[in-house]
């Protein structure tokens, strides 16, 4: 496995430390190769130790969670400076905009996805994706830190759709059938922004009819970043993925910054106000 190095023609400058009102945390994008390794090992921590996942480009010796499309994302990095050097990064997300997905070849969700009818809209487009944070920095601020920044980075781009696939841990569709039907039954989204799963991976999603859901209990087993998306306004595509070398089922989700309510979109929007 090669050294995996930002591509010269679309790497960013680095960009000023955005405020946040912790000062032991910073939130910037990765501005090099160092930044991207310390996001990639943060990301096998998560990825491949908790969560048993895979990967071609995988490098279990450096524990880097890394794949060919790290050079064309930029990658948004939440850093805690009352740890050590070599050990600061406590939050990630990858953020990939129609360039991006350009140079690539295609968007990351494209494997998994039919995203057609997004590219038919003609709207400028943003893929989220490898979300994560350090156990030590889940269920407190760190999240909404990494959100902050995200509403930033949506602000300077003017970003009008934003997508990308979050995952149920398991690749068994039994117990997760409730929620899955929930998500197909209740959000579901519009058919001009509804991305479609491939063939290869397809599980059907209405697997309860949903009288017969006991919704409260379906709620509680989905993932807590899934539900807030949902509170913002999202959607999910046709059809969950099984994402076998990742050891999880795949939905797509899709928010549409233009059917957002004021209110919800008033957490994307307070970082440009600022």
């Amino acid at each position: 496995m090669g050294e995996v190095l930002l591509n010269p023609r679309i790497e960013r400058k680095p960009r000023a430390p955005m405020q946040i009102d912790e000062p032991h945390f910073e939130l910037r994008l990765a501005a090099g190769d160092a930044d991207l390794r310390a996001a990639q090992r943060l990301r096998y921590s998560v990825f491949v130790d908790e969560l048993g996942g895979d990967g071609p480009l995988v490098d279990h010796d450096a524990r880097l969670e890394r794949d060919r499309y790290d050079p064309h994302f930029d990658h948004l990095l939440l850093l805690d400076h009352r740890r050590a050097e070599n050990d600061r990064v406590v939050g990630v997300y990858r953020l990939m905009r129609s360039e991006g997905a350009q140079a690539a070849g295609q968007f990351y969700s494209e494997d998994e996805y039919d995203l057609s009818a997004l590219r038919r809209s003609d709207r400028r487009l943003l893929e989220l994706g490898r979300s994560c944070l350090h156990g030590e920095y889940r269920g407190g601020t760190a999240m909404m830190h990494l959100w902050n920044g995200l509403a930033d980075y949506i602000a300077d781009h003017d970003i009008e759709v934003m997508f990308g696939v979050a995952s149920f841990h398991g690749i068994d569709p039994a117990p997760l059938a409730a929620p899955l039907s929930l998500l197909h039954h209740r959000h579901l989204a519009p058919e001009d922004v509804r991305p479609v799963a491939r063939a290869e991976g397809y599980q059907p999603m209405d697997l309860i009819d949903e009288a017969d859901l006991d919704r409260p209990a379906a709620t509680r087993a989905i993932p807590s970043l899934i539900k807030a998306y949902l509170r913002l306004g999202g959607f999910v595509g046709q059809g969950a993925y099984i994402d076998r070398p990742f050891n999880c089922i795949d939905v797509c989700l899709v928010m549409d910054v233009a059917r957002m309510s004021e209110a919800r979109r008033a957490l994307y929007q307070k970082a440009a106000a600022r």
